[in-house]
This record gives C-alpha cells, structure tokens and sequence, in this order.
C-alpha cells in the first residue's frame, strides 16, 4: 500500500498534463512537454520546495485537477451504489473525493527527489477517444523503476485523466474497496461524512505546517 500510495503521489506530480493546450497533439507527446513545464516550476520555487502549502494548493489547483474527469473518477471508486445515489448525494461524493485527492496531490509536490520520468510510445487510432499513456518513473536512489499508467479520455475541450494504476494497481479500484465497505456499514450518506470528516482533518493537518 505504501508503494502504491508513494507512487501514485509522485505520478501526479510528474504528469500534470494542460491538454486543452494543445488537443491536436498526441497525449503521450503533450504529457511530456507540460511534464518539463511543471517540473521547471517545482525545480525553481523555493517556497514549493520548502513546503509552502498554500503555494503547493494554488499549483495543483491551477496545473493538475482541471486536467482530471473527477465525476467519472468518483463514480468507477463508488461502483454500483453510485447508481442508487440520488443527484445531490453524487455530487456531495465527488466533491469531497476531489478534495481528498487535493490533499494527496499537494503531498506529492514535497516527495519530489529529482526523479524522472519517461513515456512510452503511444500508438494513436484516428478517432480514438479513450488510451492509456505508459511512463516509467526512475528513482534516483537506487531503487526499481515504478510503472505509472493513465487510463485518459478525450473530451469536447480535452484529454482528461479518468484513472491511474501504479506497478499494475488501479487507483479508483483502490479506493473502491474502501468506499464500499463505508457504505455497507452507513450508506451512502455514512460514506459522505466520513470523507467530510477526513477532509477537515486534512485542512486542519495543512493549516499548521
């Protein structure tokens, strides 16, 4: 779970992909063109480097979640109960799962150790709208390399990322087992006030560094 979790956090980091800026490029070449982008930033901030936390918030809340389908997200980690949930219970999940993640998110940008990334290439079908982009993340410290794959859909606007396996393990199945076992014990409404409850611990945990 750790390895899972510490790769997931820093395959964020080091894939924040800006499709809307360029949607007629393929989305392994793009992920890497804004990959450098991002990386230049975090190589350069002292403050992100030093682990300001509002810095690393307004970073990840302008370059990483925008390029992310948090409702899909949300509705594959729910699984079959998102179906029973009423509207207003849907969008209750996915807010307080897209905070979750900004957590998460914002804890990558202090684990980064000067890794780097490459991807493989990606063999586009014309008219095809969903991939998966492979990258390998090589550690500078000697360790095995992590696979970091990204299950991406394209959009009116853009690719967006709808999930993400770390060494073969899906993050929104991750989660899901969680999640259900939440419902199962309180309902949907159990599992909503369990992540509100986790969130606020989260804020408060940021608020003091």
């Amino acid at each position: 779970m750790n390895k899972l979790k510490s790769g997931f956090l820093l395959g964020m980091l080091l894939a924040a992909p800006v499709f809307a800026q360029a949607q007629d490029m393929a989305p392994d070449a793009l992920a890497k063109k804004v990959t450098e982008e991002v990386l230049a930033i975090i190589r350069t901030d002292k403050d992100i480097r030093a682990g300001n936390t509002k810095k690393v918030l307004d970073l990840v809340e302008e370059k990483v979640l925008p390029h992310f389908n948090f409702t899909r997200m949300t509705r594959l980690a729910i699984g079959a109960p998102w179906r029973q949930a009423t509207s207003a219970q849907q969008q209750s999940l996915t807010s307080e799962f897209r905070t979750l993640l900004v957590h998460t998110y914002t804890s990558a940008f202090t684990q980064y150790r000067d890794q780097v990334i490459v991807y493989r290439p990606l063999k586009l079908q014309p008219g095809e709208t969903e991939v998966v982009v492979r990258s390998l993340i090589k550690q500078t410290n000697g360790a095995d390399p992590i696979d970091v794959n990204y299950s991406m859909e394209k959009t009116d606007t853009s690719w967006k990322v709808y999930d993400v396996a770390i060494a073969g393990v899906s993050l929104v199945q991750n989660y899901r087992s969680t999640f259900n076992s939440e419902i199962q014990k309180s309902g949907i409404d159990g599992l909503i006030a369990t992540l509100t409850n986790k969130n606020k611990t989260l804020a408060q945990q940021s608020a003091k560094k």
